[in-house]
């Protein structure tokens, strides 16, 4: 990432790291947490790896976690009936899928009486309860910092790809 080489740099919006924080924040928000569910769609690169950091921080906090594969709008409802009662606290990893479908989780969440977590302010805009992940805003302005100094020269080689350093608690 220091000297991505080529043609190739650019800004990175994975933050698997973060997932730990999500989940602490999800605790103080709901007192005595002790088990959450989380919606995701493993089959997808990207939430593998913040599925498996997720997995490792509740391990860590003493939180039991119950995986709801969700690969379809199909698996959505299901899921919910499953795990209404079961958990206190719903994480929602970033997928296309879920994304098309917050709306619908969220109202289904709301309906189980299950406070939620998600990566991106837009869940919130759609009655998510809470998001913290990258500041967008700064992200593109960064982009254009980068797109600026190739413009005057700079080789992309030369450019570390860099990783969010601004991040938004919705």
């Amino acid at each position: 990432m220091a000297r991505p080489g080529g043609n190739v740099t650019g800004l990175s919006s994975q933050t698997p790291d973060v997932a730990g924080k999500r989940i602490e924040l999800l605790r103080e928000v709901v007192p005595g947490l002790h088990r959450f569910a989380i919606l995701a769609n493993p089959d997808n690169s990207y939430v593998a790896l913040e599925l498996h950091e997720a997995q490792a921080a509740a391990r860590m906090l003493g939180l039991e976690v119950d995986l709801f594969e969700i690969r379809r709008a199909e698996n959505i409802a299901p899921a919910f009936e499953t795990v209404k009662g079961r958990a206190e606290a719903l994480y929602v990893m970033p997928d296309p899928v879920m994304f098309i479908h917050r709306l619908r989780i969220n109202t289904l969440a709301l309906g189980a009486r299950l406070p939620t977590m998600h990566s991106l302010r837009e869940y919130v805009e759609a009655s998510g309860l809470i998001s913290y992940g990258p500041s967008w805003s700064d992200q593109w302005r960064r982009a254009a910092d980068y797109i600026d100094k190739i413009l005057r020269g700079a080789k992309p080689a030369d450019l570390p790809v860099q990783q969010p350093t601004k991040f938004d608690l919705i």
